[in-house]
């Protein structure tokens, strides 16, 4: 993938309640989605209580006004909170559907059926009960045309399957303008090792990285290339 990183002079457009918050044409995002049932309540509830008390006690009514806020402070609510979530996710909490082949495969077709037609896959990995991706809409897309088609695709499939209905995807808690070459990397890393941070085995995940991976590579494989790529 060719990648075009954020422009600081370039147009920006900011939007406090719809995701992409942050959005400029032809960018790279990294983006996060769960399942439904993905964090207990009592656990949820908890993060809520405390990352809302953060935010009031920096003078913000959202996360979606983080920006306003100098670099060492969104640092400490990203390291406090948004990290926290990962690591929650990481462990398997709540519904881990996915690791049930049939229901990843969902999520993976769902994921490069439009890829290289609609938006361009970097790096990507669907974990238990999350997915992480880098990817960069082309024009005439956006990121919430495609995160809408990746949803509801593999929602239908998944929902069939297990003869349930309602939600099966939670909102995005953030979502990421990747900024420069280094940051690229620095998902891309993070993407490879989130299976085996979360100690699963071979079977458990899938991960690709756009049409150079299928969903047989390990995190070893991954690296590497990131790693040749420099």
């Amino acid at each position: 993938m060719v990648f075009r990183p954020f422009d600081p002079k370039g147009e920006l457009q900011i939007h406090e309640m719809h995701l992409p918050h942050w959005r400029q044409e032809g960018v790279t995002y990294f983006v996060t989605s769960r399942l439904a049932d993905s964090l207990p309540q009592d656990k949820l509830r908890e993060w809520q209580a405390q990352r809302d008390a953060w935010l009031r006690a920096n003078g913000l009514e959202s996360a979606a006004g983080l920006h306003t806020l100098p670099e060492e402070r969104r640092h400490e609510f990203h390291q406090r909170f948004t990290a926290q979530w990962h690591d929650w996710l990481d462990a398997g909490y709540g519904a881990c559907w996915l690791r049930r082949p049939e229901l990843r495969r969902a999520v993976v077709e769902a994921l490069e059926r439009f890829n290289g037609i609609r938006y361009n896959l970097d790096a990507w990995v669907v974990m238990p009960n999350h997915f992480h991706a880098l990817v960069t809409p082309q024009t005439g897309w956006t990121l919430g045309q495609t995160l809408q088609g990746w949803k509801g695709a593999s929602a239908r499939e998944i929902n069939l399957r297990l003869q349930r209905s309602g939600s099966l995807w939670q909102s995005e808690p953030y979502d990421h303008i990747v900024r420069s070459e280094a940051q690229l990397d620095h998902y891309r890393k993070y993407i490879a090792q989130n299976p085996a941070k979360a100690k699963l085995q071979t079977g458990e995940y899938a991960l690709g990285a756009g049409h150079e991976y299928g969903d047989n590579w390990t995190a070893e494989d991954v690296l590497r290339r990131c790693a040749n790529k420099k």
